[in-house]
């Protein structure tokens, strides 16, 4: 019974009347604040997310989740039986033989600085991130000893297609009578790639191992061994497992270490923008406040009469409390459904809203990504609900005390 009176009159509250009209302008904007702040709150993260883990899917597409590198300049030799004894462990999904030199890249008088990767034709066909996504040509002519594989990007600046030749120059050259001579091969290009980042569709390129061997002068040797585990998340104990099956005769570097300033400039941004919108939505909970303690000192009258009638403190507590958890509760749910359909959906909206605007609002030159990603963890939408429910029950706190404090003898006195 004192339950649902308590509903009744809290609800009859936050009906907007005449006399509290204002309030009723408070409490609405309150509502309004709650629900941009939660949703803002959880779409800013959703895309934080997506974007952490779009950016390091397409990083570790190309480079893998553990490096092996040799100790000296001569490489990385034996390297078929190392290769061997990583696939044998229990997490490893692939481990290749790659060659990385850094080389330029010549085609009618202009040159660009590339990353060169060796591979074998049957290692690249399985790296999806590159073989997925070669818009040009195709990886069927990458066994031949002069073919190459390059970026849009790259190709666009170099003006060539499929089929046309380039040429490498590699970082060293050969001793002459006259001095060191630049060291040239001619490569055929048999496919372009696009993975939508700039820095890799522009600065690297494919060539087969062998004829990397040849050209950077490793016939029996590789630059190291690229792998690929089960959970790149929890990488700390494959890296010791490798070091103890290889020796001390290898270097070995896991992906976190590799990419250290991109994990934590996104996890620094990712923190300050938490932070950040969280003030949103405690803004909104000093509205709550306000609006409360304005609610309060209109009805001082009705508080008496309702403390004379029988009424308890705790249930006079109780009333401005569900009054004000209401517009709070409320805010907060719809404010988690908003946020939930925009980042399920927010590349759809992306595209709408340019093209009605007719500008680009997430261009890959900058964001590195051709698509804007969101990625909804429901372990954080519920720590932010959580943290939104929190606040507005402090909220609600206050202002409900007061309520219940009031002496009704004083209240009716001048009545």
């Amino acid at each position: 019974m004192s339950f649902a009176f308590i509903r009744k009159v809290a609800f009859r509250y936050l009906k907007p009347s005449r006399k509290e009209g204002f309030v009723s302008v408070i409490a609405g904007f309150s509502f309004l604040g709650i629900l941009l702040g939660v949703a803002t709150l959880i779409i800013v993260m959703s895309v934080m997310n997506g974007f952490r883990e779009d950016l390091f899917a397409r990083i570790l597409g190309f480079n893998g989740h553990i490096a092996v590198a040799g100790l000296t300049r001569e490489g990385f030799k034996d390297y078929d039986a190392a290769v061997h004894k990583i696939k044998n462990l229990k997490e490893v999904i692939s481990a290749t033989p790659v060659i990385e030199a850094q080389s330029m890249v010549m085609q009618q008088g202009t040159a660009f600085g590339v990353l060169v990767h060796g591979i074998r034709l049957s290692d690249l066909e399985q790296r999806k991130l590159v073989s997925d996504h070669i818009i040009m040509g195709s990886l069927e002519k990458f066994s031949q000893p002069n073919a190459i594989v390059i970026g849009r990007k790259l190709a666009e600046k170099l003006e060539v297609l499929p089929g046309d030749s380039i040429t490498l120059v590699a970082p060293e050259g050969n001793p002459t009578a006259f001095g060191m001579a630049p060291r040239l091969r001619k490569f055929i290009i048999s496919a372009i790639f696009d993975v939508g980042m700039k820095d890799y569709d522009g600065s690297v390129v494919f060539i087969p191992l062998a004829s990397a061997q040849k050209f950077y002068r490793l016939p029996d040797a590789v630059s190291g061994i690229e792998i690929f585990v089960q959970h790149p998340q929890h990488i700390q104990g494959m890296t010791t497992e490798i070091v103890n099956t290889l020796g001390e005769g290898a270097r070995v570097i896991d992906w976190q270490k590799a990419n250290e300033k991109y994990a934590v400039a996104v996890e620094v941004e990712r923190n300050v923008m938490f932070t950040i919108l969280t003030l949103i939505i405690l803004v909104a909970s000093f509205n709550i406040v306000s609006s409360l303690i304005m609610l309060v000192k209109d009805k001082v009258q009705d508080i008496a009469i309702l403390r004379t009638m029988g009424a308890t403190q705790g249930m006079i507590m109780a009333i401005f409390f569900v009054s004000g958890s209401t517009i709070g509760v409320t805010g907060i749910l719809a404010g988690s459904a908003l946020g939930i359909a925009f980042a399920l959906n927010i590349e759809t909206i992306r595209r709408i809203i340019e093209k009605l605007s007719g500008t680009n609002l997430f261009s890959p030159e900058i964001y590195f990504l051709s698509k804007l990603p969101a990625k909804i963890d429901s372990y954080e939408v519920a720590a932010v609900i959580v943290m939104a429910f929190i606040l507005v029950f402090l909220a609600s706190l206050y202002p409900s005390w007061r309520a219940a404090k009031l002496d009704p003898v004083e209240a009716l006195r001048y009545e």
